[in-house]
């Protein structure tokens, strides 16, 4: 029974020391796509712990779990996890703590999910009527949908038939290569469906909101990648033009005044493409994402540790 309880420990552990590890961090302001993928392999090891944890759990606690989870497994494996030395009532009561752990979490990103859909649904059957389909035109792939609007404002409406909205305003305020720039942005959003891991950080979020590393992952996701989606622009048409459209966008909006509360992350993001850092090294970058699979590897080592020890 040492099995679980260690990975049930690596996944506490994890949870409480990755965020702040992470949070010191200086390399995520250069390399935001790593960072989002480091991020996703760390609240990936967190959830694997956890229900790693909850299946040897609930083998301890119930011979016939134990049957089915062991079965394809030789001689000796099941004895090397020590499992009928283990307190039955403690086994019970981690496998069930877990298992509502793991359909709350379901529940919170199905309810996301569904929530998302309504959304998209809305602002779908909004952008229909404010933009009608013109006579002939058949809505089958991505649409660029221009909007009467006194604001300058840009959004990327993901779903079956993405569609990327611009205002009037947008598009008389942005010179040149600025409009290009903002399109790319949204594009970029959509190109690497973050939507998806803002609906999967504001489940966990929310169903868990004492969890230090899923509040941590929300307000990280947020950030990252709206900085993924700058440099796609600013690759294409350069840090200068796209800080340009930034300010363009949200200038109205006080986000650049003595205390701008909405859209705070405007500045940090105008300030870092005009610092121009430069990106790390494509060798060190290699090494950031070998080392992010070592987090969800370490739980399944540990749980498929003593079956190897056992077969050798």
């Amino acid at each position: 029974m040492m099995v679980p309880a260690v990975l049930l420990l690596l996944g506490a552990l994890t949870a409480v020391l990755a965020p702040r590890l992470l949070a010191r961090a200086q390399w995520p302001e250069h390399e935001p796509v790593v960072a989002l993928w480091v991020w996703q392999c760390v609240v990936g090891a967190v959830l694997l712990c956890f229900a790693l944890s909850m299946l040897l759990s609930a083998a301890a606690a119930w011979q016939a779990v134990r049957g089915r989870l062991f079965a394809p497994a030789p001689n000796g494996v099941v004895d090397a996890y020590a499992l009928d030395a283990a307190g039955g009532l403690w086994a019970a009561g981690t496998a069930v703590a877990l298992a509502g752990g793991g359909l709350w979490t379901g529940a919170m990103l199905a309810r996301e999910i569904l929530r998302a859909r309504a959304r998209r649904r809305a602002q779908g059957a909004e952008l229909l009527l404010r933009a009608p389909l013109l006579p002939g035109e058949q809505a089958t792939g991505a649409r660029l949908v221009v909007l009467e609007g006194r604001r300058p404002d840009s959004w990327w409406l993901p779903g079956p038939v993405p569609q990327l909205v611009v205002t009037t305003a947008a598009l008389g305020r942005l010179k040149g290569s600025q409009l290009d720039a903002v399109l790319a942005h949204e594009q970029g959003h959509a190109a690497a469906r973050h939507d998806w891991l803002l609906h999967c950080s504001r489940a966990l979020s929310g169903g868990f909101p004492q969890v230090p590393v899923f509040a941590a992952f929300e307000a990280q996701m947020h950030r990252l990648v709206e900085l993924a989606a700058d440099d796609v622009a600013s690759r294409r048409y350069g840090r200068l033009t796209t800080a340009l459209a930034l300010i363009g966008l949200n200038e109205d909006r006080g986000v650049f005044g003595p205390s701008p509360a909405p859209h705070a992350h405007v500045p940090e993001r105008v300030r870092r493409l005009l610092a121009a850092a430069p990106r790390l090294s494509a060798v060190r970058r290699m090494r950031l994402t070998a080392l992010a699979l070592l987090a969800p590897a370490v739980p399944v080592l540990v749980a498929f540790g003593p079956g190897l020890s056992a077969l050798s």
